[in-house]
């Protein structure tokens, strides 16, 4: 008879989008494993009652962390879509104080959470620390809104920032507008910190905790659609408080109220979340949880220097990490001049937040979409198409944003039949850019991401994700805010460079596309070595068989091998 032998992967593809995110996406499992169905069947009276392919057990466990997600995930969009409101439509600022803020700003007080993180994580209970972490995020965000904010005329040096402008010219207005609203800028970081720490580095490491691997493998995907519910959800709502000033009468700040409100709302969310997260250490995890927490798997510590030396000697690796950094430094450079856009044509920070509320929603419902049709583009077309699919979308989308900001008064009559000025078209596109972009990454290049780790062998696995964490994922999003800062200094304005931004954009798509293509027989072959590599240990001999891989109508990699003398 013909010998044949499957193999599902033991890493599934339906990942999470970190996203919204600018958030890490949580850890995979790793490696193909032969016969894994067979593996994991058990006997058949050992099968534990279901509910909609959820053992009954674990249902407790399931709601309790997708609700603790849900309000995780409502409180980030709020804060996302508050933060770029607060710091483009301030006081002698715009948009171009983004690319500081996330190199000068972010960056370092990232690092610096990580180290104090580390120091309490030694000397604290699991239980302790997650409140000890987030609890100063509920109340920086509540005193913000009710006591910041509305002293904002005391605590800004406004007439220092001016003088000090005057002096250094409005090359420099950028850096000099994040000293004149320095508030707005702390809330801006934190705001960025949220989705860093408390849905990577808490939730994440939460769940990761008290779930077995069958109960990721289920409950993950679901996170994930469910974290797009979470976005139309917060949109709605930040577009409703945006919408308080048309009934206010004149002289009141609306942009006062709305922030009071949203924030009122996040500080609800937050006390939520604290109170899911004890309610589920006390009824649903099982007492010896904190003998599952201790058993850390070891990762690879890698300094930078070790991580450029392993990046630049593996081309697999180099590869991979060329996506990851073309990634961040293209959408980067898109948005930033979005954003430009989108303060000139909503001045008013309720307007542009708003907008904000609707795009949040927007990218949801889109991103929910494209989570299902992921499925079917991956075991239909592969891992290469997957793959070309998000550098593509972001070709093309940006590179129609460009053309129409560049040439948008020779497009102007054009544009009034369909009631539209030049300016309010860039902003839709621009905003339709952002959508596509986005949704194709979370529902394909993050799966894409991390299936490529799953052919490696276990040490360059490990060493390239350690590397990748320390130096692409860093330089890529600073890596397009460092290219904006140059060309904002040495063409004195955002709207200057544009023409030149639009060049580089398309200069590091080729470089991703062309990264991508060379990854994808390199996945190709490695999977099939792989799997023809655990057929020889099951007896198959190799010589004698035709091996196959595909993906899995449950998003697990397959290979097949067949003996060709049968066929």
């Amino acid at each position: 008879p013909p010998a044949a032998v499957r193999g599902g992967a033991s890493a599934r593809i339906g990942a999470l989008p970190a996203g919204l995110r600018a958030p890490a996406a949580p850890p995979r499992r790793g490696g193909l494993s032969v016969l894994r169905a067979a593996a994991d069947a058990g006997a058949p009276g050992d099968e534990k009652p279901k509910f909609l392919g959820i053992p009954t057990e674990s249902w407790g466990k399931f709601l309790g962390l997708a609700l603790m997600f849900f309000c995780i995930l409502f409180n980030y969009t709020i804060l996302r879509d508050t933060k770029d409101v607060l710091v483009v439509t301030a006081p002698g600022s715009g948009a171009e104080i983004i690319p500081f803020l996330k190199t000068w700003l972010n960056l370092p007080l990232a690092f610096a959470f990580m180290v104090v993180y580390a120091k309490l994580s030694d000397i604290l209970a699991p239980k302790t620390l997650f409140y000890t972490i987030i609890l100063p995020f509920i109340a920086f965000f509540g005193s913000f809104a009710f006591v910041l904010y509305p002293l904002q005329d005391v605590l800004h040096p406004v007439e220092f920032s001016q003088w000090l402008l005057s002096v250094a010219g409005p090359r420099f207005s950028a850096p000099i507008a994040i000293l004149r609203n320095w508030t707005f800028c702390l809330f801006y970081v934190m705001a960025e910190l949220w989705g860093s720490v408390v849905v990577s580095v808490l939730f994440w490491g939460f769940a990761n905790q008290i779930c077995t691997v069958d109960e990721a493998s289920q409950f993950y995907p679901l996170f994930g659609l469910g974290a797009n519910v979470a976005l139309i959800a917060s949109g709605k709502t930040v577009k409703y408080f945006s919408s308080v000033r048309a009934n206010l009468p004149p002289g009141v700040d609306g942009w006062a109220l709305s922030l009071r409100g949203m924030m009122s709302l996040v500080i609800v969310f937050g006390f939520g979340i604290c109170a899911i997260y004890w309610a589920i250490n006390r009824f649903v995890v099982p007492q010896n949880v904190e003998l599952q927490a201790t058993k850390k798997k070891k990762k690879a510590k890698m300094s930078v220097g070790d991580s450029l030396k392993f990046l630049i000697g593996k081309k697999y690796v180099r590869d991979l990490a060329t996506l990851v950094v073309a990634y961040g430094i293209c959408i980067n450079l898109v948005e930033v001049t979005w954003k430009s856009k989108l303060k000139a044509q909503f001045p008013n920070p309720n307007d542009y937040s708003a907008f904000m509320g609707d795009f949040s929603a927007a990218t949801g419902t889109v991103t929910f979409v494209m989570m299902l049709l992921s499925r079917f583009i991956f075991k239909k077309y592969g891992w290469g198409v997957a793959a070309l699919i998000t550098p593509v979308v972001l070709a093309a989308t940006g590179v129609g944003f460009f053309l129409l900001v560049l040439n948008g008064t020779a497009l102007e009559p054009s544009l009034a039949m369909l009631g539209l000025t030049p300016l309010m078209a860039a902003v839709l596109v621009g905003a339709a850019q952002n959508v596509f972009s986005k949704s194709s990454k979370y529902a394909l290049f993050d799966p894409c991401k991390e299936m490529a780790y799953i052919p490696l062998d276990s040490e360059t696995k490990v060493k390239g994700k350690a590397a990748i964490d320390v130096v692409c994922n860093p330089m890529g999003k600073s890596g397009g805010a460092l290219i904006q800062q140059f060309m904002i200094i040495g063409f004195g304005s955002l709207a200057a460079s544009t023409p030149y931004l639009g060049v580089i954009l398309l200069l590091f798509i080729v470089m991703w596309i062309n990264a991508a293509k060379s990854l994808d027989g390199q996945f190709s072959a490695l999977t099939k070595r792989k799997i023809a590599d655990e057929a020889e240990e099951k007896g198959v001999a190799t010589e004698d068989v035709d091996v196959k891989s595909s993906i899995s109508e449950d998003g697990f990699i397959e290979g097949e091998v067949k003996d060709k003398k049968s066929e």
